[in-house]
């Protein structure tokens, strides 16, 4: 079922669903499913898994570095489907324009279809850890309203090569980032609802939003998309703070703000496990104030851990 059916069906009640990152190669899917199983309790109508880029890695060989691409986190498609096989939820694996051409775009897209998904989550991505701006790969999409492009032409029959007239076209839902601080590249927010907009004319469905910390520039955020024109469900995307480190990493990554009260109490924390607490009370305060707001859904960046999140969704739902 797609994620804005989920939404109509529930009628107005806030839904609960989660993010999470595939498991390191060489890890087992075991490790995935001990931090999901606590979090169905809650009936999460979706769940997200993130994609990964390439990156360079360094093999020393004999004494020269050779320098590798290699991607150390693959499988969210089989991961996507292994968990719609266990616990009968519609997965949304996230599709990259860094990282693939427009034709192994096209290949996922297929088998997405094939494997009953109906969902995408269609994203630019990151620059490579080496590259100090976003590089488009050579075949691929530079900006992630072309993926949407890409994903709706396909749902028309529009293949890269041909035109396919068949009754069995796909019919992704596609869900795009927002940004209530504004993406790190854009000049303005103004110009980054702008951007949105015309992903949204393109054919995207929804919008999940970059993690927040103050609720207040979410309401803004909405509002102003509103008074843009987009329609589409909005989503809140919020994560707690777990450790200490956090407060310089989260705004220095994600060029998000954290309120001066949350710093202090971090701050004032003796222990990770003081931090976890001081996160997991906060992001209740936040999730209480969205649900009451009327938010579609509340969407929790687990980042591959559930223990803190199922804390918060047991104070919510």
């Amino acid at each position: 079922m797609k994620v804005t059916e989920h939404i109509k069906k529930a009628k107005g009640e806030t839904l609960f669903s989660f993010e999470i990152i595939p498991p390191v190669k060489g890890r087992s899917i075991q490790e995935l499913y001990d931090n999901i199983d606590p979090l169905m309790e809650f009936n999460p109508p979706f769940i997200d898994v993130t994609t990964s880029r390439e990156e360079y890695v360094y093999i020393d060989r004999d004494g020269l570095l050779d320098k590798k691409l290699t991607r150390m986190r693959p499988g969210t498609l089989g991961i996507c489907a292994s968990i719609t096989h266990k616990y009968n939820v519609d997965t949304v694996p996230h599709v990259l324009c860094g990282g693939f051409t427009k034709e192994e775009t096209e290949y996922l897209l297929v088998d997405c279809h094939y494997l009953g998904i109906d969902n995408v989550m269609a994203l630019r991505g990151d620059a490579m850890k080496e590259e100090k701006y976003f590089e488009p790969t050579r075949g691929g999409h530079r900006f992630a309203s072309d993926l949407v492009k890409q994903v709706k032409g396909l749902n028309k029959g529009n293949y890269l090569h041909e035109v396919i007239e068949t009754d069995n076209c796909p019919d992704f839902c596609i869900g795009v980032a927002g940004y209530p601080e504004k993406h790190m590249e854009a000049p303005s927010l103004k110009s980054d609802i702008k951007r949105l907009k015309e992903k949204i004319a393109l054919g995207a469905d929804y919008v999940v939003t970059q993690m927040f910390f103050d609720n207040q520039k979410y309401f803004e955020f909405v509002d102003a998309a509103r008074e843009a024109g987009i329609e589409v469900p909005i989503i809140p995307g919020i994560k707690p703070i777990a450790v200490k480190r956090h407060l310089h990493l989260l705004p220095q990554v994600f060029r998000v703000d954290i309120p001066e009260d949350l710093i202090d109490a971090v701050e004032n924390c003796k222990t990770n496990k003081d931090v976890r607490q001081v996160g997991i009370e906060w992001c209740i305060q936040q999730s209480q104030e969205l649900k009451e707001a009327g938010v579609p859904v509340l969407h929790y960046y687990s980042m591959g851990k559930s223990d803190n999140i199922k804390a918060i969704a047991k104070e919510v739902f």
